[in-house]
Order: C-alpha cells, then sequence, then structure tokens
C-alpha cells in the first residue's frame, strides 16, 4: 500500500475515533443543554430542573455526575443547613465555548433556512 495512503487512512481512523469520543462525552439527550445551562453561571441543583423542566431528578443527577466525572462540571457542596449544591463548568468545561458560539450560529441559519424554504413552499414544517 502507497505511504500517503496508509497515512490518510490512519488519519481518518484516528478522526472517527475523536468524534465517536466527542459522542461519547457530549451525547444524549441533556448533557449539551445542560452544559448550555453552565454556560454564563454557576447554578443550583433545583435551577437547573426548573430550566430543563422535562429532565427527572434521576436523569439530572446521571448527567451532572458523568460531565463531573469527564471533568467539565464542577460540583461545590455550600455547608449551610440545608447544604446547597452549585454546579459550574470547570476551566476544561470552558473550552466548550467555541463549540456552543458555532452550535448557536448554526441553529440560527438553519432557522432562517428553513423558514426560507417553507416560504418558498408555502408549507410549514
Amino acid at each position: 500500500m502507497d505511504k500517503e495512503i496508509a497515512l490518510d487512512l490512519r488519519h481518518e481512523a484516528e478522526c472517527d475515533i475523536d468524534v465517536g469520543e466527542t459522542i461519547r462525552v457530549l451525547g444524549g439527550k441533556w448533557k449539551l443543554s445542560l452544559l448550555h445551562e453552565l454556560v454564563e453561571q454557576t447554578r443550583r441543583f433545583n435551577e437547573l430542573r426548573r430550566a430543563l423542566p422535562d429532565i427527572s431528578q434521576k436523569m439530572l443527577t446521571q448527567q451532572l455526575r458523568e460531565l463531573e466525572e469527564e471533568g467539565l462540571v464542577e460540583r461545590k457542596v455550600i455547608p449551610d443547613n440545608p447544604p446547597k449544591v452549585e454546579y459550574s463548568l470547570s476551566a476544561y468545561g470552558q473550552t466548550l465555548r467555541p463549540l456552543f458560539a458555532v452550535m448557536l450560529d448554526w441553529g440560527a441559519n438553519h432557522r432562517r433556512r428553513k423558514a426560507q424554504s417553507e416560504k418558498l413552499s408555502g408549507k410549514p414544517s
């Protein structure tokens, strides 16, 4: 096999692995929404529940725990009576900010494109 082709195939395989890792860490119904809620400010558990009313308490706990295990979210217990728990993006989690900016732009462009398409076809989506 040609050396250049072998390098291309290896690069493609590494890209597949990297994309798969990203999907593994950020995939699922709630993780991106949770991270988005934490981009601008620290939130307490119940604030996150109110921001995402369709998520169950069990699922919220599980998703936050997984994000914390990946080093994207920090959990801080505030000794009070009763204790309070706050969640925020870690320094590593802050590296996702550009991803959210791209997603915001893409979503806005997609909505405009979809609205334009519906306008031309006369069909609502």
